[in-house]
Formats: structure tokens, C-alpha cells, sequence
């Protein structure tokens, strides 16, 4: 059998952009698995994948003509059931049998093999590997089937009484097999080897592929398609610089990977032009202009060396004429009542203050349980006062910034454009003669927006943006509304992870029981107590991003198994259960400690903590109440530093008595006294060694 390389193609309607990219890999990674299942490809096949606007194709390597025959072996059915007493096959067996191709005289050469508490009957044949164009279709099929669709839509078939399903209209279906064209068919279609090119640039319609070889090249050549997505992408990337270095001045194109993409599933030959529009609207906050731009336009802003918006832009256009005149002045045409518009949003934003838009939240619904906007204002308000008063930061302040934070939400602009809320507070309170503090406080609320975004610049920030997020964290709590599987409609993983990064990296004396209880207060009836299951959330939100950091699961379980109320003290727990489990008593001191918790958990009723010394019998009880002596004031010490790492390794001193301890001490003494005594011995041990961590969760 001779293994040639295989392509195929799905030429449809212009594809979703934004959904380009994905479904480009999730169909060449989903046919190539399925031909790899089955035996047609090698398992480290040589994979590409294609997607433009108008198709989907992928180039395994190596595809085989038909799988290789392959032993199975099959389980038919317990001994007992298959063979009478004096063992010739029962009807049921024979009926398996015959099933399978077989018949009685099968029965003779069946395996008898152990299967659980019983044996049972294996039949042991040969399976004809499956041709290409069978195995071809079945992948193809599937492949159809699991496509990650955003929406599928459904339309007729050229018959006129079919329909069919799919992301778009399909027209085209290609399978080469080498040269040879393999017979497919799906959507209606029926494979061949002709293709479309570019919609106005083809220098050849239809291009009819050779062979699976030439595929990329015969669309580049004749169809004036650059098939590969990757490819295309980098393509825009470099002129993208060119195009930005020609200009000069240190100006560079904004950097937007899903703007990138997205542009990317919008052209088959790109090519990028320059254009302009007039500097008077660069009185405008500039985040408008580039989000009208990018959101509207798709055109690329252009900064200058620092980071201000330049009136220079760049297109990405799908045609390329020898005079481009005509295309860059339709954009700029185009793109200059966007602006326009958001000038105006701008100017008539600006007539009214963010305090007089403040009693308009109040018509605003929040959620249907938890009312108004306004009303979620105050809560915010009352949550940013308690934290600001812990913290010793300006509650008068606190309370303004808390105030103003979310009247942005009423201004035109945020209408147009929800994505700037917050932003375009921060101007409007400059506006309004807001200090520079104030401003950046009510812009930076939100913070942090996405993994790896900055946290609020000031204190105030910081409070307000605590604030915020706790509110939204314990009223849905409160009202039952949980994230669920990939569903999490109000962001709440992303509130939690910001309240976490902001107590963490800045280090806050704020406790996380207080600081859910001081939540919930404003609230009132409104809600029911969920301060338990959201504090289950937050701290495995916690250990997520622990683990992201690099932390083991042992160390992160150890030090959350305490519950720290301080969150600013996790790093320092960690590095110090890190430090410890490196030192060579560390494992044996964990297995004692996970004996030491076992044999307290057993004990019904109070556990002692008095050591009385006179009821210590045995030299190994003595020898570690002394030890503990020795090293607890030091120990003790160094954990009220918060120097936990020498608190811990302070430990190591304990290995020798406690094994000493286990080795010649009977804890479950007989006499009541005796017993009691070394219950409470055992129970001051657990809580010197237990306060940075768990170390019990160390022991493997």
C-alpha cells in the first residue's frame, strides 16, 4: 500500500470572523484524530491546517489507502452461559457466534480467560482494515458534526426540497488522496478537485487542485489566496510594521491579538493601506477613537513613541488595485462619521456632571432581586466606608469615588460603547474638577478587568474596586446565583481572583471572614448567609492561581487547609512549607503529624491541652514535653514576626522525641489519667506544628 499525503477542502460562504481561526484548527485537528483512530494516518502524522474566509481544509501526511489488518479479541459471554455441563456450546453462544461471522466450529478454538470472579468465553479474529474512502467519510462526518458552530444555519439544497445544516452555505468539496480523487460525500456535495479563489483577484476560476502537494501553491498562484491562516496572519503583521516604519516617527500599530484575528478571517490577500482623519478629533479621549476604529472599522490605530494616538490608521484590504486612492478615501469617508459621533457623545456628556447623574441610576435595573443601580450604589458605598475606616484611608473620599463610580454607566458614550465604563468616568471627573486621585479611583474600580491587568493606581481605588467586587460576589451568592460548569454570566471567577490579586499583591490587614461579613450587611433581608460557600470559592479560586504560579498541589492543600484569614500571608506560608519539606526531618514530622491529627480526631468529647508534668511516666513523654518547651517560645517568636519559615524549620528539632515518643509511649493508656495526659501532650504538639500549615497534607 502506497501512502501518499491527503487534502481536503469545504469551500463555503464567508465564514464568521471572529470564529475563523478556531474552526480552522477544530477541523483539521478533529479529521486528522479520526483518521489516526482508525489507522489511516500514523499517530505523529504531519498535520496542516488551512482556513480563509470562504473555507476549511487540512493536508494530513502519509495517509494510507486502507488501514492494516488488525487482531482483536472479543469477549462473547461467561463459560457457564456459553457451555452446557458437558461443554458443547448453547444456543446462545452459537447465536454470538453467528453474529460475528462464525459458526460451531469456532467453538473449538475459544479462549477461556479469568474476567472478575468467573471465567469467560474471548473469540479471537482478524479485522480487515478499514478502505480510505470509508474511513474518509466516517471522519468527515464527525468532523461536520463536532465543529465548534457559533450559530448553525440551515438552506436548501440546489434540489430544492433538501436541507441541510452548517455554519454557512457550503459549495464546494474537495478529498485528494495523492492525485487521486477519493468519492465523499456531505452537505449535499460530492467531492472533486475544483476550488474558488479570490472573489475578484483569481487569476484562474475555478482552480482545479492537482494533487494534495500543490494545493497551497495553486492557490496562491492562481486563485490569488493565501490558504494557511498562520501564514496570512503574519503576513498582515509584517506590513503591518512596514507599513508603520514608512510612516516614521517611532509610530506603531496598536497591539490587539483578537483584532489580529479577527482581521485575519475577514481577507484571503491582504493588503494594507494607510489612512487618515482630521486631528481635530483628537480632542477626544482617545480610547473612544480607538475603540470605534477597531470595533466598527476594523482598521488598525497607529500610536506614537508615547502611546498617544496619532490621526493616521491603517486598513487591511482585500483587494489590491494599482491605485489604492480610491480605497483609502472610501475608509477615511467611512470612518469619519464614527468619530463624528463619538465627538458628539463626548461634548454632550460633558453638559451634565457625574453628581447629577447620580439620582438617574435609581430607574436603572440591577438585577431583579437585588433592585436598582442606585441601590447597589449605596450598598457599594456602605462596603467602601468599612474597608476605607480598617485601612485609615480617606472614608469621606471613599464614599465620593464609591458615589460616582457607576454614573458613567448613564453618559452616551458607555451607552455606544459599554467597554469604556469606568474610562470615560475618570475623564467626565476630571471634567467636573474632580482631583487627579478621584478621577483615577472611578476609572480604576473595575480593576482588575482580565488576568494580568494592573490593579487600581491609589488607595481609594483599591477600596472602591474591593468594594465593588465583594458586592457582586456576596449578592449573587446570596440570591443563589453560582457559576456553574463554563456558565459564569456575572464574572464572578474573575471578581474573586480580583479580590484575592488585590488583599495578596497589596498586602491589605483586611481578613477575608470580616471582610464577607461586612459585605453582607448592607444587603439586609435582601439575601440569605452564603458566606461559607463563598468563601469555598474564593479559596479555590486561590488555589487555582497558586498552581498557575507554580506552587504544589501538597504545599498550596497544606497551607489552605488552614483557611488563613490573611491572604497577604499565603506567599509567605507557602515559601516556608517549601523550605520545610526540603529539610530531611520534614517527612517523617508530617507522618507523625497525620498520626498525631488521627488520633485526636477519635477522641469523643474536648480534647485536653493541659500537660500536667507529674503524670509523665515514661522518659520518650518526657523528653518531648521538654523539647517543645525548649523551642516553643522561639518558634512562638518567629510566627508572630511572620517569619513562618524559621518558625517551621524550628520544628526539625521535634523529630528525634516524637519518634522516640511512638516508638515507647502507649498514648491509649489504660489508666484514665495517664491517657488524658498524653491526649493533651499529643494535642499541644499538633498546635505548634499546625499554625503556618497542615503539615499533615506533606505526607505522602
Amino acid at each position: 500500500m502506497i501512502k501518499k499525503n491527503l487534502l481536503v477542502e469545504l469551500f463555503v460562504e464567508e465564514l464568521p470572523p471572529k470564529a475563523l481561526k478556531r474552526l480552522g484548527e477544530a477541523f483539521s485537528t478533529l479529521l486528522a484524530d479520526s483518521l489516526k483512530a482508525q489507522g489511516l494516518a500514523a499517530a505523529d502524522a504531519l498535520v496542516t491546517a488551512f482556513a480563509t474566509p470562504r473555507r476549511l481544509a487540512v493536508q494530513i501526511a502519509n495517509v494510507a489507502p486502507q488501514a492494516a489488518d488488525k487482531a482483536v479479541s472479543q469477549k462473547l459471554m461467561p463459560v457457564a452461559v456459553g457451555l452446557d455441563a458437558d461443554g458443547n456450546a448453547t444456543p446462545a453462544l452459537l447465536k454470538r457466534l453467528a453474529a460475528l461471522g462464525a459458526d460451531a466450529r469456532a467453538v473449538a478454538g475459544l479462549k477461556r480467560q479469568p474476567d472478575g470472579k468467573a471465567e469467560a468465553l474471548f473469540f479471537d479474529s482478524v479485522q480487515t482494515g478499514v478502505s480510505l474512502s470509508v474511513g474518509l467519510q466516517k471522519a468527515l462526518d464527525e468532523t461536520i458534526a463536532k465543529l465548534p458552530i457559533p450559530k448553525v444555519m440551515g438552506y436548501q439544497l440546489a434540489d430544492g426540497w433538501s436541507t441541510v445544516s452548517f455554519v454557512r452555505p457550503a459549495h464546494k468539496l474537495i478529498a485528494l488522496h495523492g492525485s487521486e480523487v477519493i468519492e465523499l460525500t456531505v452537505l449535499g456535495l460530492t467531492s472533486g478537485r475544483e476550488t474558488l479563489g479570490h472573489r475578484f483577484e483569481a487569476a484562474i476560476s475555478p482552480v482545479v487542485i492537482r494533487d494534495a502537494d500543490s494545493y497551497a501553491e495553486q492557490l496562491a498562484s492562481d486563485g490569488a489566496v493565501i490558504a494557511s491562516f498562520a501564514e496570512r496572519r503574519a503576513e498582515i503583521v509584517r506590513q503591518l510594521e512596514a507599513a508603520a516604519e514608512k510612516i516614521g516617527g517611532g509610530v506603531r500599530a496598536i497591539d490587539d491579538e483578537a483584532l489580529l484575528d479577527e482581521v485575519t478571517g475577514l481577507v484571503e490577500r491582504p493588503n494594507v493601506l494607510v489612512g487618515q482623519f482630521e486631528t481635530e478629533f483628537l480632542a477626544v479621549p482617545q480610547e473612544c477613537l480607538i475603540l470605534t476604529m477597531k470595533a466598527n472599522q476594523k482598521y488598525f490605530p497607529l500610536l506614537d513613541a508615547n502611546g498617544k494616538l496619532s490621526n493616521q490608521f491603517l486598513i487591511v484590504s482585500n483587494i489590491c488595485p494599482e491605485d489604492a486612492s480610491a480605497v483609502i478615501e472610501g475608509n477615511e469617508r467611512v470612518v469619519r462619521p464614527r468619530l463624528a459621533d463619538a465627538k458628539f457623545f463626548f461634548d454632550q456628556d460633558r453638559k451634565k456632571t457625574l453628581a447629577v447623574r447620580v439620582a438617574g441610576l435609581d430607574k436603572v435595573v440591577y438585577h431583579n432581586k437585588l433592585g436598582t443601580q442606585g441601590e447597589r450604589s449605596e450598598r457599594v458605598r456602605a462596603i467602601a466606608r468599612g474597608i476605607a475606616a480598617k485601612l485609615g484611608t480617606d472614608v469621606q473620599q471613599a464614599d465620593q469615588a464609591a458615589q460616582l463610580a457607576k454614573a458613567d454607566l448613564l453618559t452616551d458614550m458607555v451607552g455606544e460603547f459599554p467597554e469604556l465604563q469606568g474610562i470615560m468616568g475618570g475623564y467626565y471627573a476630571k471634567h467636573d474638577g474632580l482631583s487627579e486621585r478621584m478621577a483615577e479611583a472611578i476609572e480604576d474600580h473595575y480593576k482588575p478587568r482580565f488576568a494580568g491587568d494592573a490593579l487600581p493606581r491609589n488607595d481609594i481605588g483599591v477600596v472602591v474596586a474591593l468594594a465593588d467586587k465583594l458586592e457582586t460576589l456576596v449578592g449573587m451568592f446570596g440570591i443563589g446565583q453560582l457559576p456553574t460548569g463554563d456558565k459564569d454570566p456575572f464574572a464572578l471567577r474573575r471578581h474573586a481572583l480580583g479580590v484575592i490579586r488585590m488583599l495578596i499583591e497589596r498586602d491589605l490587614p483586611l481578613t477575608l471572614e470580616a471582610l464577607l461579613k461586612d459585605a453582607a450587611a448592607p444587603f439586609a433581608a435582601l439575601i440569605t448567609d452564603a458566606s461559607s460557600a463563598l468563601g469555598d470559592f474564593i479559596f479555590d479560586r486561590l488555589a487555582g492561581n497558586l498552581r498557575e504560579q507554580g506552587y504544589s498541589a501538597q504545599e498550596i492543600d497544606a497551607v489552605l487547609a488552614l483557611r488563613p484569614q490573611y491572604l497577604g500571608d499565603v506567599a509567605k506560608r507557602l515559601a516556608a512549607v517549601k523550605a520545610f519539606a526540603a529539610l530531611p526531618e520534614a517527612a517523617a514530622l508530617a507522618a507523625a503529624n497525620k498520626r498525631v491529627g488521627n488520633i485526636l480526631k477519635k477522641i469523643e468529647g474536648a480534647v485536653p491541652n493541659e500537660v500536667r508534668q507529674e503524670l509523665l511516666a515514661e522518659e520518650a513523654e518526657r523528653a518531648l514535653f521538654s523539647s517543645m518547651a525548649a523551642l516553643k517560645p522561639r518558634a512562638d517568636a518567629a510566627f508572630e514576626a511572620g517569619d513562618y519559615t524559621a518558625s517551621l524549620q524550628a520544628l526539625a528539632a521535634l523529630r528525634t522525641p516524637v519518634d522516640a515518643f511512638f516508638d515507647g509511649v502507649m498514648v491509649n493508656a489504660e489508666d484514665a489519667a495517664l491517657r488524658a495526659n498524653r491526649q493533651a501532650l499529643l494535642n499541644q504538639l499538633y498546635g505548634l506544628m499546625n499554625r503556618v500549615a497542615d503539615l499533615s497534607r506533606l505526607s505522602a
